[in-house]
């Protein structure tokens, strides 16, 4: 027994121990950064855009993971925030539209980690239903605006107090500054959970003044943006090379729907984009400028943590809530189900869980954020929650997992060129149901076809994989009791160029 004592004391010894506790464990942090209409491919580290700079984005998935396939549910803002909040799918939550009002007893997943101890902070655009800039449950720091806001000298509600700002402030600058403050008043011991929401990217597109005319870089024209020109379409500059890398673009323009034809020259079509307010060339270099004041405002955040000593236990995300197009199909903006709209930037840093410079081929939707986000914190995932957890796979575990992403879209009064839309989309396929108009539906094949211009929903081959996607279609729909199209009271005259001013 001597020895045995003799043994275990000189192992202490050996270990530095002096007769004191062990450090207390460093708290399980968490910062989700949430940026407007950033579509999937638009980080340097992609390629995609020559001159693109984005270094902080590069940075975290250098030294953390990046979700290659991450997809929302819905490609509009209000829903996808939703989805992101509660881990529910839009005709859940029921917050379907930019419209459509928070429905009492809706829970948030902040509230679960208040619950938890965690001291929580939302900062930046809320922009959902009837809730204009109010304090909302679940946050014990709170920072929003009305609407999209502004990007130069906005006012900010605070906590229930309206705060302006003015001498030219830049308002992804001021989210940040305001972050800082709130970090800088936090205790190091206890955990935190900080969401910080910019209205970068979102149109129309202001760049910080530091920005302004640094994207100077050609553009790079989709392949299939002149498909639905007519003669009076502009075209913008060197016509569209066919990447080596990627099958042949073999389009098939009997069976593209009518509805993405004709909507070339709407809101949403590059031919009269913003009814004509901005040219398609100036347009995509000011959201390339913008999205930097974005990157700016990441890299404070990571500064933040290692001048505290908490980069190595906070978890941080940093994803688009959809979306965007620059000219594929001849459209712009989002709403509708193809990859430059449902796909979205999804980068993680945690290197306490998480290995640098890996990467997630799993198929990871925004209902998953919340149900992740709450597992890192030890707490179980709700029952109403519809998303899972994947912070398994972000540590490298093989587990059970979905293999495909399911999409929905309802029609809006405002923007009636983009009718609702079901779609499910697996690692080969997509199949999309555009409900409620006279024309086709899609099927393509991902593989042979990546930029979706191929409709094989005649092919005869592929009526069998048409019909099974179709019935997983419906299937999820009733499963997830979302077998019925939301409507709401319409108040407004019609805003759309052919029909404005009517009721």
């Amino acid at each position: 027994m001597k020895v045995k004592l003799l043994l275990f004391a000189f192992v202490l010894f050996l270990c530095g121990w002096k007769g004191k506790t062990p450090p207390p464990t460093k708290p399980k942090n968490i910062i989700f950064i949430l940026a407007d209409d950033h579509r999937y491919d638009f980080m340097g580290f992609m390629g995609k855009v020559p001159g693109l700079q984005t270094p902080n984005m590069d940075r975290i998935a250098r030294e953390g993971t990046h979700i290659q396939n991450a997809f929302v549910s819905t490609a509009l803002c209000s829903p996808s925030r939703a989805s992101i909040l509660t881990g529910q799918y839009a005709h859940t939550h029921t917050i379907v539209d930019n419209q459509a009002p928070l429905p009492k007893g809706l829970k948030f997943f902040p509230q679960y980690l208040q619950k938890a101890g965690y001291s929580t902070a939302f900062l930046g655009k809320w922009h959902m239903g009837n809730t204009d800039d109010a304090p909302q449950p679940g946050f014990n720091y709170w920072l929003s605006f009305k609407g999209q806001g502004v990007y130069y000298n906005p006012t900010f509600n605070i906590n229930g107090k309206q705060v302006a700002h003015k001498d030219s402030s830049y308002i992804s600058d001021l989210l940040t500054d305001y972050a800082e403050q709130w970090l800088n008043s936090l205790d190091k011991n206890k955990p935190f959970c900080m969401y910080l929401s910019h209205k970068g990217v979102h149109a129309e597109f202001q760049p910080a003044k530091r920005h302004k005319g640094t994207f100077k870089d050609a553009l790079v024209y989709p392949e299939s943006m002149y498909l639905t020109k007519t003669d009076t379409s502009k075209i913008f500059g060197a016509m569209p090379t066919h990447n080596p890398n990627q099958p042949p673009m073999n389009p098939n323009m009997k069976d593209m729907p009518q509805w993405v034809k004709n909507q070339r020259y709407s809101w949403h079509g590059v031919d009269y984009l913003y009814h004509g307010q901005i040219q398609f060339n100036d347009f995509y270099r000011q959201y390339a400028e913008t999205l930097r004041g974005v990157d700016d405002s990441i890299g404070r955040v990571l500064k933040w943590l290692e001048d505290n000593g908490q980069a190595e236990n906070t978890l941080v995300i940093y994803m688009g809530d959809n979306g965007f197009s620059f000219g594929e199909h001849g459209l712009i903006d989002k709403r509708h189900a193809y990859e430059e709209s449902m796909r979205v930037p999804l980068i993680m840093r945690c290197p306490s869980i998480i290995k640098g410079n890996s990467k997630v081929t799993e198929v990871i939707q925004n209902i998953d954020i919340a149900p992740t986000i709450l597992n890192y914190a030890g707490v179980p995932t709700p029952m109403q929650m519809q998303g899972k957890s994947f912070l398994p796979i972000l540590q490298g575990k093989k587990i059970d997992w979905k293999d495909k992403a399911f999409y929905e879209y309802y029609w809006e009064y405002d923007f009636p060129q983009t009718p609702t839309m079901f779609a499910v989309r697996t690692d080969r396929y997509k199949y999309i149901f555009n409900h409620g108009v006279w024309d086709a539906n899609e099927l393509y094949d991902l593989k042979n076809d990546p930029l979706e211009v191929n409709n094989l929903i005649r092919s005869a081959e592929h009526q069998t994989i048409a019909k099974d996607l179709r019935d997983q279609v419906w299937s999820w729909l009733e499963d997830t009791k979302g077998m019925q199209i939301p409507l709401k009271r319409i108040p407004n005259k019609r805003g759309d160029h052919r029909y404005r001013g009517t009721y």
